[in-house]
């Protein structure tokens, strides 16, 4: 994902399943591909929930997916290996720093 994608006006919307099978809102933030070592090529979303009532606002969490997309299907996997996990929190960091220090000059 380019850098201006991140700033896109209009925000891409997902929709997610719970564990009662009710559809929750997220807003995809980010999605980026590892480019190198043992994840080279998986593809990640980075999400928030939109929240509709007012006594959930946990605004900070922001969750992470392995997602693959055939034509219009979109599937999302967990991410459950700790290396994965720390790998796609790095990229993300890093991602998140240059998007920053791009807006600051």
């Amino acid at each position: 994902m380019s850098k201006d994608e991140l700033n896109a006006n209009e925000p891409e919307i997902i929709y997610i399943p719970d564990e009662e099978g009710n559809e929750e809102e997220f807003e995809v933030i980010m999605k980026f591909e590892i480019e190198s070592g043992e994840f080279a090529g998986n593809q990640y979303m980075m999400v928030v929930p939109i929240e509709t009532d007012e006594e959930n606002e946990d605004s900070d969490e922001v969750y992470a997916f392995r997602y693959e997309e055939d034509g219009d299907d979109l599937q999302l996997y967990t991410i459950e290996n700790e290396k994965e996990w720390d790998e796609v929190e790095e990229t993300f960091n890093t991602l998140v720093a240059e998007v920053e220090e791009e807006e600051d000059k």
